[in-house]
């Protein structure tokens, strides 16, 4: 997040003009252009409010990509949610799919905003996972009809260690290396404001249908976990045969030596007749 911070002061943009106090660890804010509002979180989400969609993706996958640990420019993901804002309102609300802003002092407005953008950055997040594991099925679809068929599996260990190691990864992601199934960031438990903010966080939350998609996500990974585990099976059996038949020739080996010993001491017999 410090290169983040560096690489927006270095384009003048201004770092968290409304004063709310939030350490750059958690989330960075600024304005571009049209005043719009530009979220930047540690997951490596950005959310903008009222940008062209072309400035955003040039803002995300150019001008800040130098601060990507570990760039995945294929797996980028986009959620478009509409808002409105009304300045006659205190508190702000998700209709449907309509986000609704109240704007009567600008403060809370921009900390609504950054309730609702990590409800988002939270989604987008959570797509990146739904389609890493999408093509973690398509590299194993075969396996259920290979094995319905009694056919052998065509895979080696390297495979079978790669597979294992990306759905690890996988989970490690949506379980424990991110706060996807928390029920509210550590951003807003150290937050000086007191506004409900966890409040909006959650609606963001039900209204794309978070939670289900954790679970369903979770679900999928156990029947791919059940896949992984056909495999190191099916491996660990075909190794077993593969020992039984070095044991195997070892022996014939040993027997055929002992054999040819002792043809040889019989002829060595015979001739001292």
């Amino acid at each position: 997040m410090e290169a983040v911070s560096r690489i927006l002061r270095s384009h003048g943009f201004p770092l968290d003009p409304d004063d709310t106090g939030f350490e750059a660890d958690q989330v960075i804010h600024t304005r571009g252009v049209n005043n719009g509002d530009i979220f930047v979180f540690p997951s490596g989400s950005l959310v903008a409010w009222s940008l062209p969609e072309d400035v955003v993706m040039d803002l995300a996958t150019k001008t800040l990509l130098p601060a990507a640990m570990n760039p995945q420019m294929s797996q980028k993901e986009l959620e478009n949610l509409e808002y409105e804002e009304d300045p006659k309102r205190d508190s702000s609300s998700i209709r449907g799919d309509v986000i609704m802003i109240g704007t009567k002092t600008q403060v809370d407005t921009t900390l609504a905003k950054i309730a609702f953008s990590s409800g988002l950055a939270r989604s987008t997040k959570l797509a990146v996972l739904e389609t890493m594991l999408g093509k973690y099925f398509e590299s194993t679809r075969m396996i259920p009809t290979l094995l319905s068929k009694g056919s052998r599996l065509p895979f080696d260990r390297r495979f079978m260690l790669q597979k294992t190691g990306e759905l690890l990864e996988l989970r490690a992601q949506l379980n424990h290396y991110s706060e996807l199934t928390d029920s509210l960031p550590d951003l807003f438990w150290d937050s000086r404001h007191d506004l409900g903010l966890e409040g909006y966080y959650d609606q963001v939350g039900r209204a794309l249908d978070v939670g289900v998609r954790i679970k369903t996500l979770n679900e999928k990974m156990d029947y791919a976990q059940e896949i992984a585990s056909i495999m190191r099976q099916t491996l660990s059996e075909k190794h077993s045969i593969h020992l039984e038949w070095i044991i195997i020739i070892l022996i014939a080996v040993e027997v055929g030596f002992e054999l040819r010993r002792e043809w040889k001491e019989r002829k060595i017999a015979k001739k001292a007749e």
